[in-house]
C-alpha cells in the first residue's frame, strides 16, 4: 500500500470519528438541534449524491472501478457512501456551523435569523473543502474521464460538466462542486427554522 492510499483512508476514517468524539466531549453545551442536523446533512449527503456517485447508478462509473485495489479494500465500495457522508455531516457541515458561530462572534443568534455574512463563512468553507477533497484526497477517482453518475443535488450531472482548472495534471470539475453549492443554504434554513419552531 503506497503512503497515499494510507493518506486517504486515515483521513476519510478521521473525518467521521472525530465530529463523532468532539460532540460526545462537549454535547451538554452544544445546541439541541446538533444531533438532527447531523442526520439530516447526512441523510441530505447520501441521497443526494453519494450513494449515486458509489454506485454510478445513471451514466457513472461504480467507485470502485475508478480507484485502487487498496482503497477498495479498506474502503469498500458498499460503505464508501456511508462514510462519505458521515464525513460530509460531521467533519464538514458542523464544521462549517461551528466556524459560522465562531465568526459570528460565538453569537448563536446566528442560527436565528439568516446572516449573509455567516452563510458566506459557511460556503467558503463547503466549497473550498470539496476543492481540497477533489485535487488532493479523491483527485484519482474523480478526474477528467472518470464520469461520475448523475444525482438529485448534482442535476447537471456528467453531461454538463467542465473543466473549472487544472493544477499539476490535477482536474476540478463542475459536477463534484454543485452539491456544495446548494446544501449549505438548504442546512441553514433548517437550523433557523428548527429555532423558530423552539422559540
Amino acid at each position: 500500500m503506497s503512503f497515499e492510499e494510507i493518506r486517504i483512508i486515515c483521513i476519510v476514517y478521521a473525518s467521521v470519528i472525530l465530529p463523532l468524539v468532539i460532540y460526545f466531549k462537549y454535547k451538554s453545551v452544544l445546541p439541541l438541534w446538533v444531533p438532527s442536523i447531523y442526520l439530516v446533512s447526512f441523510f441530505a449527503c447520501a441521497i443526494g449524491w453519494e450513494i449515486w456517485f458509489t454506485y454510478g447508478l445513471v451514466d457513472g462509473v461504480p467507485v470502485d472501478l475508478r480507484r485502487t485495489d487498496a482503497l477498495n479494500n479498506w474502503l469498500p465500495k458498499d460503505i464508501n457512501w456511508l462514510m462519505n457522508s458521515l464525513g460530509d455531516a460531521g467533519a464538514v457541515m458542523l464544521g462549517g456551523l461551528w466556524l459560522m458561530w465562531r465568526w459570528a462572534k460565538k453569537d448563536y443568534n446566528v442560527f436565528n435569523k439568516w446572516s449573509w455574512d455567516a452563510f458566506f463563512i459557511l460556503m467558503i468553507w463547503c466549497i473550498g473543502q470539496n476543492i481540497l477533497v477533489e485535487m488532493f484526497l479523491y483527485h484519482d477517482q474523480i478526474s477528467e474521464g472518470k464520469n461520475l453518475s448523475w444525482a438529485p443535488l448534482s442535476p447537471l450531472g456528467p453531461y454538463l460538466n467542465p473543466l473549472l482548472f487544472e493544477f499539476n495534471n490535477r482536474t476540478l470539475m463542475l459536477q463534484t462542486q454543485i452539491p456544495w453549492l446548494i446544501l449549505p443554504a438548504i442546512i441553514y434554513g433548517i437550523i433557523i427554522k428548527i429555532n423558530k419552531k423552539v422559540s
